[in-house]
């Protein structure tokens, strides 16, 4: 809140954070976003408490699980079955990524989309208007207390 940037910038940099908490690629979330905020004209610390309020441990399962579900939702795929099976800790040995792209990562991105939209915009919104709020609240008061000391400096002058 004390972020001396604008409202938006706040907003714009936080929301960024959010939305890409939402893609698979956990490791490059803090660049995704700070690039997302740059570019949107995002305040990149903001970007980077977005990142941390919505990625974490505890958030993660729930994301995954959403994005998976959402993701084969979409691509009209059956997600309580896969023929065949992946073997990801022998795909991530191999060093063979591309192949989980098809399979986890396509769902996961795709299926992130919605509620990277819809958090996205509820959070720049809120964030926007909570930081115009607290900025013009603390304006009243410094400058009330401004009001304050130049009224004891007056009535120190004149005694």
């Amino acid at each position: 809140m004390r972020l001396a940037a604008s409202p938006h910038s706040v907003a714009a940099g936080f929301a960024a954070g959010i939305v890409v908490s939402w893609t698979p690629f956990i490791g490059v979330h803090f660049i995704m976003a700070i690039i997302i905020a740059y570019v949107i004209g995002g305040n990149v610390i903001a970007a980077a408490l977005g990142c941390l309020a919505a990625g974490n441990p505890i958030t993660y399962p729930f994301i995954w699980g959403l994005t998976w579900e959402i993701g084969h939702l979409i691509l009209a795929r059956d997600s309580s079955g896969q023929s065949g099976g992946i073997d990801l800790p022998a795909l991530w040995h191999k060093g063979d990524l591309l192949q989980l792209w098809d399979p986890i990562l396509k769902p996961m991105l795709i299926g992130g989309i919605p509620p990277a939209i819809v958090t996205g915009v509820v959070v720049y919104a809120l964030t926007y208007y909570g930081v115009k709020s607290f900025k013009s609240r603390r304006k009243a008061r410094l400058m009330e207390r401004a009001r304050e000391r130049l009224a004891l400096a007056e009535n120190a002058s004149s005694v």
